[in-house]
């Protein structure tokens, strides 16, 4: 009994001397990040691992794998090991360079985000080609139609505003690439496109006094049980994800970028404020009580968090407790065999999820919020 209060001093002197030292190396998520993705490689052809896949998640250029290699793109410029870049040009590669087979759908456009940064690492112009081409149609041609979204009787394909960017997720999907595509030739005409439909979007879905974006027009007058709106986590996190990729590539001096920044600053605060006590983001962001975790959107919100920090344009001693709490949490959520559990699957609303389910798309966000924090820690304070 004599030596209780040596031991409780010991652990005292621990506690205090812990946080004097680095925080988080800044390669510790990068490990974590490679250590997912080369779990998410061994298992590219093999989809038993994901509990809804459909004929979409096969799809090698479609939207669910080109997120995980957008997040790859991330974890190869972090200093990931050289096969994290291979594996990407060989993806790359092997698709023929093409993006989606529909011109116009954004989620077939997302997959260029990653052969975009593939031209500029080793794949030179052929690795371009094949999206100028599908771009200069979609600008030389843009789509003609409403963005309130209404699904016909033929079902979800043929959804005519799905030729424009209606529903919120193709904020991420498309813009980044449009405006790569512009920086890399010079061209501005698919930057200016992506602006034009980007601000059309928001102006549709973006509710000003939650600062926060309906998934599609067919939330606008929905309702849960006890009267709130319904916005969607992962879906609110695809834009704030793809405004932190955009972002970069506008002219500091340019009206959108000034615009689009004061958008992300407000967003921001509201998802701050809406993160749960265990590190997580709610399903359904305005409906917290009982929500399980998830990782899709606490991942995006991370991701976004972070890299506004390290960009100045968030205050680090507001913003840094919801990044380390987002990122504490998302590394809870790997699982004893190595995947990242509690990703919701495929949908357009929040929805159940549970500890084993997995998706490329949640790999890929998680992979950008371990980069994201890496840059973090390796900011001088």
């Amino acid at each position: 009994m004599t030596f209780r209060p040596f031991v409780s001093s010991a652990l005292v002197c621990a506690a205090l001397a812990a946080p004097v030292q680095a925080a988080q190396p800044a390669k510790a998520p990068i490990e974590a990040a490679v250590r997912l993705a080369d779990w998410q490689l061994a298992r590219l052809d093999d989809l038993s691992h994901i509990p809804s896949a459909t004929d979409e998640t096969r799809k090698t250029r479609g939207w669910e794998q080109a997120v995980f290699w957008v997040g790859m793109t991330a974890l190869a410029d972090a200093g990931a090991p050289p096969r994290i870049r291979d594996a990407i040009l060989a993806m790359g590669q092997r698709n023929g360079w093409r993006p989606g087979d529909n011109l116009y759908f954004a989620d077939d456009q997302a997959i260029a985000q990653a052969y975009l940064w593939a031209a500029g690492h080793g794949a030179g112009a052929q690795a371009l080609a094949p999206t100028r081409a599908a771009f200069d149609t979609v600008v030389n041609k843009p789509a003609v139609t409403t963005l309130a979204f209404a699904i016909p009787p033929e079902g979800y394909g043929a959804t005519e505003c799905l030729k424009r960017w209606c529903w919120c997720d193709a904020l991420f999907m498309a813009p980044p690439a449009f405006a790569e595509l512009s920086r890399q030739t010079g061209d501005d005409r698919y930057r200016a496109f992506a602006l034009k439909e980007f601000w059309a979007t928001t102006d549709f879905l973006y509710d000003p006094a939650e600062h926060l974006y309906y998934r599609d027009s067919r939330f606008f007058e929905r309702r849960d049980d006890k009267g709130r709106k319904m916005f969607w986590s992962r879906g609110n996190g695809w834009v704030f994800g793809g405004m932190a990729r955009v972002i970069p590539m506008l002219d500091a001096a340019s009206p959108d970028r000034s615009r689009m920044v004061a958008l992300f600053r407000d967003m921001a605060a509201k998802i701050k404020a809406l993160q749960k006590p265990d590190g997580y983001w709610a399903p359904s962001l305005l409906a917290p009580e009982n929500a399980p975790p998830e990782t899709s959107g606490t991942a995006f919100y991370t991701y976004g968090l972070a890299w506004g920090i390290k960009a100045g344009l968030l205050p680090r001693a507001d913003y840094e407790p919801a990044v380390r709490k987002g990122w504490a949490a998302l590394q809870k959520a790997i699982q004893p065999g190595g995947r990242l559990g509690w990703v919701q699957q495929v949908g357009d609303r929040p929805d159940k999820v549970s500890a084993s389910d997995t998706q490329y798309f949640g790999v890929g966000a998680f992979l950008l919020a371990a980069t994201a924090v890496a840059a973090l820690d390796g900011q001088p304070r």
